[in-house]
Formats: C-alpha cells, structure tokens, sequence
C-alpha cells in the first residue's frame, strides 16, 4: 500500500493557482522506506520543473525505523529506567538552480518524527493531535516558509 497518493494538493502560495503534483512510485532506499518521484505538476506554477529527472531530482520518501524498538519492562521498584524511542522520517528532494549555468544542486526538506517506545499504544489519540497540529503548522506557514528561504526573513 503506499503511503501518498496522486496526486498531492500543495499548501496555499502567492503566485501558484492550485497546485498539484502527480507522484508516481520509485526505487526506495531501502527495505524499510517508500519513494516516490514527481511525474508531472497541475495548477498555474510558473518557472517551476515539471517533472523529477536525474539532473534535478524531485522525489518524496518516507521511512520508519528499521527495527521498532518496545517498550522496557520496569525494574523491581516499578520505575521505568530506559526509555528507547522509534524514529520515522519524511525527505524531500527538489534539484535546485545556484548560479546560471551551474550544475543543479539538491535541496532536501527533513522533518524527523521522534516518538517514544510504548506511546503508540498508550497515548494514540495526543499522537494524532500532535501530527494535526504539525501539519496544520506548516501548511499555515506555507508563504512564510517561502519567505524565510528566499530572504532570510522571519515574518
């Protein structure tokens, strides 16, 4: 089953008229992630490449840890002494121009999930509310990103 499907509705931007972008699946990493390469883009966005090539990649993976850690029994006086904790990660890549007739270089937009062993099964619903929240962030500050990238401005 895969993780996105096509195609994705892009956040709210100056200068873009509903954004889209049909994602079709690729070669992951590894066993433990999925991958999928933008195929084609849909709305009105200017100057922006229409598809993912090996000169100006565009891909999106997502991955989960390799090994899901649990959660540790207590010890003798019922305290919990370690806590291990599950990484999930989401990368974009997006080649990008420096310089007029520069080779493309790749940017790549992160965002790390860091959830501890135990909170999947004990607290799924503030999980939930956390994930809303994040996503809900971003896709506020979508214009304020793009001002922070391109001038340094924290708006």
């Amino acid at each position: 089953m895969a993780f996105f499907t096509s195609p994705i509705t892009g956040g709210a931007i100056t200068g873009f008229t509903a954004p889209t972008y049909t994602i079709t699946a690729d070669y992951p990493p590894n066993s433990w992630s999925q991958q999928f390469a933008v195929t084609a883009i849909g709305g009105t966005q200017a100057g922006v490449d229409t598809t993912s090539t090996v000169s100006r990649p565009w891909t999106l993976t997502v991955s989960k840890p390799q090994n899901m850690r649990q959660l540790n029994a207590v010890d003798s006086n019922n305290v919990l002494r370690s806590l291990p904790r599950n990484t999930f990660g989401t990368l974009l890549r997006k080649g990008l121009t420096v310089l007029s007739g520069q080779p493309s270089q790749t940017a790549l937009f992160r965002a790390e999930f860091v959830l501890p062993a135990g909170s999947d099964t004990a607290d799924a619903p503030n999980i939930k509310g956390a994930v809303s929240c994040f996503v809900g962030a971003l896709s506020q500050a979508t214009n304020n990103l793009v001002t922070l990238f391109t001038t340094g401005v924290m708006t």
